[in-house]
């Protein structure tokens, strides 16, 4: 080979580590099979469900259980059609759950599907089915994204991180805390925890290679923790506001919804439960990674490369003095924020002030993005669409407070059943279902129902249980399926399966273990707790 024609591999160039530049991952052998069983066990599950199966508690329904909606659609159909309906609900449910999982079609098809059959079966009417494109959680998404794209198409995102990182990361334990700090601030702004690594992940790969991690050949726990910590940190930062995913939006939403006054859950509301637990998790997690997991050697924790964050600081000056489409960028996000925190004093609605917000920087001259700079993922927001129908049906047919209701009658759970035991179930579930399931609305659709649908069988404040489970959505960074940063960055090459696997599960139990501590301390003093029933500690 001429040896003048070699392309040198620079590890500073940020340029090899855009998104489009990372080899894809392929699939194991598992999740091969599973891809290719998926389909034919959907099918044949919601068949047996359907027409087989004998499941009792839906042949004979209480409509005493019955929400409003759900009593209103058994007073029209009567007691044997609407049983029927449920039968359906429940085989459309599991059937979406098995193909969300194995991943036999795309998630998007699947959701069409969804829609499609929850029509045809009858469960909701076609206005009702099709309407959730509208939902105004859907159409707060479509506005993050555009805001967000404002952000990263003026590199007002991408500045700010760089900046932080050359102003403050001059050794090992300064380069994670900024990083820490920077999840956070983004987490505000950007609820799309894909598109946060995105930002990202040129920037983290830089600065462990200058600390000689550059992946494969040359890892080390520098470079390990400090993947592994933005994992957790772009995740873990996005609990700590309603606005910080998708996901969180649809809890909140569905928390809004069974309570009496939809105004008692606002973005403050969130913040006010998240935001500190979320951070001594995120405190916790560095503690936990650099000094006991992988406890970083003292020559590691000093850059190897010489000169490696002047480069850093180089790239920066290449973007040029900040520009004014930066700053109205950021002026618009900042309005943007002060609106959401301030929402339950002026009354409009977070999705009404996106609203806002992505109209003024779509607007010529004074805006700062047009329609075909902005990044919209619509397969994402199809696949968001039929977890938001499966939603509806839940509300038309109240299947999960039927299926709870029959599974601790069946379990032999009393009215007397102490409130601890119910804590304790609920959250576990929530948060080690995370090991398993790949999506954060399932998850959602799945555990926040069911914990709204148990707080009102026992008499507690729905918040009590459904808040804490909500909560523990962003838990989901131990195995590279787990989520779409989880996956992106794993294939940095920077660590191996064990690697995150170790972090992750300490992390996950150490979650559960805030959360519980969380229950008995800041969620009693915020008055969420029932006060005399938790008797843990």
């Amino acid at each position: 080979m001429d040896k003048k024609n070699e392309t040198v591999f620079d590890p500073l160039d940020m340029s090899h580590y855009r998104i489009e530049r990372l080899p894809i991952r392929d699939k194991s052998g598992f999740e091969k099979v599973l891809e290719r069983l998926g389909l034919p066990i959907a099918i044949i599950t919601f068949l047996l469900i359907l027409y087989v199966f004998n499941i009792p508690y839906l042949a004979d329904i209480d409509p005493s259980l019955l929400g409003k909606k759900a009593l209103a659609q058994y007073n029209k159909l009567g007691a044997v059609e609407f049983s029927r309906t449920n039968l359906a609900m429940m085989a459309i449910f599991v059937a979406a759950i098995i193909l969300w999982i194995t991943e036999a079609i795309p998630n998007y098809l699947t959701s069409l599907l969804v829609i499609i059959t929850i029509v045809l079966t009858g469960v909701t009417a076609e206005r009702d089915a099709y309407a959730q494109l509208g939902h105004p959680v859907m159409w707060l998404n479509i506005l993050s994204f555009i805001l967000a794209s404002m952000l990263v198409k003026t590199s007002a995102a991408k500045r700010f991180a760089m900046w932080f990182i050359v102003r403050f990361g001059h050794n090992a334990s300064s380069v994670f805390f900024s990083f820490m700090f920077i999840n956070i601030v983004l987490s505000m702004f950007i609820s799309a925890t894909t598109a946060k690594a995105t930002i990202l992940l040129p920037i983290f790969m830089v600065v462990a290679a200058v600390y000689g991690a550059t992946g494969s050949g040359n890892k080390n726990n520098f470079g390990r923790n400090l993947v592994l910590q933005n994992l957790f940190q772009i995740n873990i930062g996005a609990g700590m506001f309603i606005t910080g995913s998708g996901a969180n939006l649809l809890a909140g939403a569905l928390i809004a919804g069974a309570l009496v006054d939809m105004n008692d859950f606002a973005f403050y509301t969130w913040m006010e439960a998240a935001f500190l637990l979320a951070l001594l998790n995120l405190i916790i997690g560095y503690f936990v990674g650099t000094k006991i997991i992988f406890k970083i050697p003292k020559e590691q924790s000093v850059p190897q490369i010489q000169g490696g964050l002047q480069r850093l600081g180089e790239e920066l000056d290449k973007m040029g003095p900040i520009k004014f489409e930066e700053i109205k960028a950021i002026i618009i996000f900042i309005l943007v924020l002060a609106g959401w925190v301030l929402d339950t004093y002026h009354g409009i609605s977070k999705t009404a002030i996106a609203f806002m917000g992505a109209i003024v920087a779509l607007s010529p001259v004074i805006g700062v993005v047009k329609w075909n700079d902005v990044d919209i993922p619509w397969h994402l927001l199809l696949f968001s669409a039929g977890a938001y129908t499966l939603g509806a049906g839940f509300k038309t047919t109240d299947l999960p407070a039927i299926t709870v209701d029959a599974l601790f009658d069946s379990l032999g759970f009393s009215m007397d059943t102490p409130f601890w035991v119910l804590y304790l179930m609920l959250t576990g579930a929530m948060i080690f279902s995370s090991l398993v399931f790949q999506s954060k609305t399932m998850r959602t659709l799945v555990f926040v129902p069911i914990a709204i649908g148990v707080a009102q069988k026992f008499g507690y404040p729905i918040l009590s249980l459904a808040l804490p489970v909500a909560l523990l959505i962003e838990h989901v960074y131990v195995l590279p399926f787990n989520s779409k940063p989880a996956a992106l960055l794993y294939v940095t090459n920077h660590y191996s399966w064990s690697d995150t696997f170790k972090f992750g599960i300490t992390m996950l139990i150490i979650g559960w273990f805030m959360i519980i501590l969380w229950g008995e301390t800041w969620f009693r003093w915020l008055g969420y707790t029932p006060n005399g029933v938790f008797g843990i500690f």
